[in-house]
């Protein structure tokens, strides 16, 4: 397949719909980036080869109107000195390098133009290669997650699986016990400052009982 056949190819491609069809996506993108590398290389340099010609047609066409203007001059000159024959040969000389200079001028242009077209095509196609490596990113991040979020799955499979959950709710009833425990120790029991109130209270209601005892036998009073 031809530089240039590629490089269609692949500027035309639309990647997106490709990967939706890939059975691997990501050794898809891989080998679109590694022959869009490859082709882009290959453009630069046919570019590059094309504006060393350019700059050779260049040179040859700047030499070739130096000699046209050359022999326009020693035309001139015959014509002064009177040697007409000498004139016409130096125009004829003349119109040679003119023709000559009109032809390298005709592919100069003709070489701009291409040397042009190389360009856009490389911009066009290191486009496609950014959005290519965008997509490779995009995809290796959603590789990395997707793994990542099966290795956690599997994880909580293995735990719900495993006594770990059964130990879990073992420690939880102990603890509970234990709290229960440290709340019955003093259950039941009064504390010293409440015992002495009650006492006090005690107190108060014997002090009444024996003062009504001693008013009901008051002396003089049958026993």
């Amino acid at each position: 397949m031809g530089i240039f056949t590629r490089f269609r190819d692949i500027v035309s491609s639309n990647i997106n719909s490709m990967l939706d069809r890939a059975e691997d996506p990501e050794k898809l993108i891989r080998l679109m980036i590694r022959e869009m590398e490859d082709t882009l290389v290959e453009l630069k340099a046919a570019c590059a080869g094309v504006m060393a010609e350019t700059k050779t047609v260049q040179r040859r066409m700047d030499e070739a109107g130096d000699r046209s203007r050359f022999w326009a001059d020693k035309a001139k000159l015959a014509i002064d000195k009177g040697r007409d024959e000498l004139a016409r040969e130096a125009l004829v000389e003349k119109r040679r390098h003119h023709e000559r200079f009109a032809e390298l001028e005709a592919e100069l242009k003709q070489q701009s133009g291409l040397v042009a077209q190389y360009h856009e095509d490389i911009r066009q196609l290191e486009d496609k290669l950014k959005t290519a490596r965008d997509k490779q990113r995009l995809l290796v991040q959603r590789h990395i997650h997707a793994d990542r979020k099966r290795r956690a799955q599997e994880e909580i499979r293995r735990i719900e699986t495993s006594d770990a959950l059964f130990r879990y709710e073992e420690l939880e009833h102990r603890i509970d016990r234990m709290e229960a425990d440290a709340e019955l120790v003093n259950y039941g029991r009064r504390s010293a400052l409440e015992e002495e109130l009650n006492r006090l209270g005690s107190d108060e209601d014997i002090e009444r009982e024996l003062q009504a005892l001693k008013s009901a036998r008051r002396p003089g009073e049958a026993r």
